[in-house]
């Protein structure tokens, strides 16, 4: 393999372990919140001690978090020198942004809320997760910013060689991110949601703690809930922008060699083979692409081919077609996850409603499974918004090929992509150790940690050491 497939193939692996870390941490700082918001306003102790349990859970996944973006960033400027130069001006700004108000706020005040246990209002304590949680949904904004830059760029001029910021609002209002945004913040909350639901039902199966994980799962359930409302809603608003500013990701995303019908079939399943061109044994839903495209049950949608052709005169010659297969199967296994997380969760709901939730020993087996599904979803959606842009890294200035270092070797790259797979292995697990025994310890460890010191000066305490 030559340099550019290498660096392709370490970007992909560092960008989808970091990857699994981040929807986590905003999914059950959120959560988090509303549990200790519960406990500020009910004044009751279990969801207090919710907060506390899964709050140890949230610590260990945002410390890794850190550690594997530290890891994502070496690699820029390693094996993408030539891109990070042409792009530099512009994305400077909301990174810095992210780097100094986002991760700056989740930093400071989850110190806050780590040792301000009974020691701040509760009020004040509550305050410190909702800002560290509104601190990871800025992370996110900013960091989105950047690529959904990358997929339509905004408020730039070239010039000097190299893309130059001339709009920074227009960056910060780009249409790619506002729809891109909320559908990954709702992907997070249900990761986050799913976790607890999942965590909730081995508990519940063993019989362990059971109002305790009941009461997680009902809070959990919730947000599972109306984040896969929100994930089906605002992932059909990214649909209609995709056929406007992206054709060709749409057209690949549905393996659509030629020009649809009107109104155009959704394809379910297809065989396809990118060398001839064409589909075969394919299933088909009448309307639906038309909807998914325009909101409206009429409407032909664009085939790569006249893509190709409409492409090759704007841009040069060249094969403007991305990875077909790739493209259409992680739309698929994205959009299937994401309607089971909705389906799994109104189920979920109405069986704590209906008092059944203990007893339904098949559904809490499947939702320790469901735990993957976000996770899976999140990664096959960032496959398809990555590899269906290709073979631009920013769309319609630079392509991949152009964007690697010039004085990196094949080898150099290799050796780093050996070190850096090596130490995520070993960073999921120690991971995974942590996590096993937190969960193991269960929601009770942390009042004997809390117990205050006897004070042997005080009668209360005398009588302690008697």
């Amino acid at each position: 393999m030559d340099v550019v497939e290498l660096s392709r193939i370490q970007f992909a692996s560092t960008t989808l372990f970091h990857f699994l870390f981040v929807p986590l941490s905003i999914g059950l700082a959120f959560i988090i919140a509303i549990m200790e918001t519960l406990y500020v306003v009910k004044k009751d102790d279990k969801y207090k001690k919710m907060a506390k349990f899964w709050g140890h859970i949230f610590l260990i996944n945002f410390a890794v978090g850190v550690v594997t973006g530290i890891l994502q960033e070496f690699q820029f400027g390693m094996n993408w020198s030539e891109y990070s130069r042409f792009v530099g001006d512009v994305f400077g700004a909301p990174l810095a942004i992210e780097a100094l108000l986002a991760f700056f706020m989740e930093s400071t005040f989850l110190g806050l809320w780590i040792f301000g246990w009974d020691r701040l209002p509760k009020w004040v304590h509550a305050l410190c997760i909702w800002l560290v949680s509104l601190g990871t949904i800025f992370s996110a904004f900013f960091i989105l910013s950047a690529n959904s830059f990358m997929q339509h760029p905004v408020g730039e001029v070239l010039q000097n060689g190299r893309l130059e910021m001339n709009d920074f609002l227009a960056i910060m209002t780009n249409g790619q991110l506002w729809v891109e945004f909320p559908h990954t913040v709702f992907g997070s909350f249900a990761t986050g949601a799913l976790f607890i639901v999942g965590i909730s039902a081995i508990a519940l199966l063993r019989k362990k703690h059971v109002e305790f994980y009941k009461g997680s799962f009902k809070v959990a359930i919730v947000v599972a809930l109306i984040s896969g409302i929100g994930i089906a809603l605002s992932g059909h608003e990214q649909a209609l922008y995709l056929v406007e500013t992206q054709p060709m990701k749409m057209a690949a995303s549905e393996g659509l060699w030629e020009d649809s019908a009107d109104p155009a079939p959704w394809t379910v399943f297809a065989n396809i083979d990118t060398e001839a061109k064409e589909n075969t044994g394919e299933l088909k839903i009448p309307y639906v692409l038309s909807f998914l495209s325009y909101g409206t049950f009429s409407g032909s949608v664009e085939g790569m081919n006249s893509l190709q052709e409409r492409y090759t005169e704007l841009y040069g010659p060249g094969n403007y077609i991305p990875p077909v297969k790739t493209t259409f199967w992680s739309f698929r296994v994205m959009t299937v996850l994401g309607g089971a997380v909705l389906a799994l969760s109104i189920w979920g709901a109405y069986l704590y409603a209906r008092k059944k939730l203990v007893n339904s020993k098949w559904y809490l087996r499947l939702m320790i499974v469901a735990i993957s599904f976000p996770f899976i979803g999140n990664s096959a959606g960032w496959i398809m918004t990555e590899i269906g842009r290709q073979p631009w890294v920013v769309f319609g200035y630079m392509k991949t090929e152009d964007a690697v270092s010039a004085g990196v070797t094949a080898g150099e790259v290799l050796f780093s992509l050996i070190t850096f797979s090596a130490m995520y292995l070993i960073l999921f697990a120690v991971m995974i150790t942590l996590f096993v025994r937190e969960i193991k310890k269960g929601p009770e460890h942390d009042v004997e940690e809390t117990e205050p010191i006897a004070d042997p000066f005080t009668k209360e305490g005398q009588h302690a050491f008697s």
